[in-house]
């Protein structure tokens, strides 16, 4: 006679307890860099978006022949911005054309990194 065991192969409540501990901590850990990478990416996407902003008004100076102090507006700097419109705002953020000779800048209205709640990007 063969005496059979019956084994189901689950897991005990333990091991279950100690894997969702370790993937906590691991989330714990990682949420806040991710976060940090964010808003550096948004950051990079507003500097690429003032440098556009500041060679279209540099292409527009130079073919009007205007010089330091002129002040071009939107309409006047679409035809050298792809498809005749605005770069598009990362986070909710407005682009300040600003005259000839002083760079455009950015006003964020949310905290990005170290740049406060209603402070401007400028190009480094």
């Amino acid at each position: 006679m063969k005496v059979r065991i019956n084994r189901s192969g689950a897991f005990t409540l333990i091991e279950v307890m100690i894997t969702v501990a370790i993937i906590g901590m691991l989330s714990a850990i990682s949420v806040p860099s991710l976060v940090k990478s964010r808003e550096q990416a948004q950051l990079k996407g507003m500097i690429n978006n003032l440098r556009i902003i500041e060679s279209s008004k540099e292409q527009w100076a130079l073919e009007n022949k205007k010089g330091n102090g002129a002040q071009p507006t939107g309409a006047d700097l679409g035809v050298y911005l792809k498809n005749n419109v605005m770069p598009t705002p990362v986070a909710s953020e407005t682009y300040n054309i600003n005259p000839i000779g002083t760079p455009a800048d950015a006003t964020v209205f949310s905290k990005i990194g170290n740049i406060p709640a209603g402070g401007t990007v400028e190009l480094p």
